[in-house]
């Protein structure tokens, strides 16, 4: 029974909690730059950007943030340098995401799933930190 057990629990595989955290950081890093921050980065830099006007900023200003957040701080969290604050960054740019341009929606034709988990995992990496394969875990 206890062979069963271990196996279910696939004790056989290392546990490696700064493993998980390296994948992770570069995982939704990775992802978050290329789904959502190159093509607001390519606007930003576009002669006529455009964008949607979040907390009474003007649309140019609200889009430098969602690249900030998008962009600049997803490059932070896969190195691993000031990993809590890039995460605490993305944390505030998907809920605004989540809550401003997909108006709470988990589903149907205007789903912020996707900014949602984005904002999941920033939690994760902010409550847990960068890990030691990280520029923050050599210091």
């Amino acid at each position: 029974m206890t062979k069963i057990k271990s196996a279910l629990r696939l004790d056989a595989l290392p546990t490696n909690i700064d493993l998980a955290l390296l994948a992770l950081r570069i995982w939704v890093g990775t992802l978050l730059m290329t789904l959502h921050g190159f093509g607001k980065l390519e606007r930003l830099l576009s002669d006529n950007p455009t964008f949607r006007s979040v907390f009474g900023l003007d649309p140019t200003a609200s889009l430098a943030l969602a690249v900030l957040g998008e962009v600049i701080a997803p490059i932070f969290l896969i190195v691993g340098l000031c990993t809590r604050w890039a995460a605490l960054l993305i944390a505030i740019t998907m809920s605004t995401a989540f809550i401003v341009a997909h108006g709470w929606a988990l589903s149907g034709e205007r789903s912020g799933e996707l900014p949602f988990l984005f904002l999941g995992c920033a939690v994760v990496i902010f409550i847990a930190g960068a890990g030691r394969f990280s520029v923050d875990g050599q210091r």
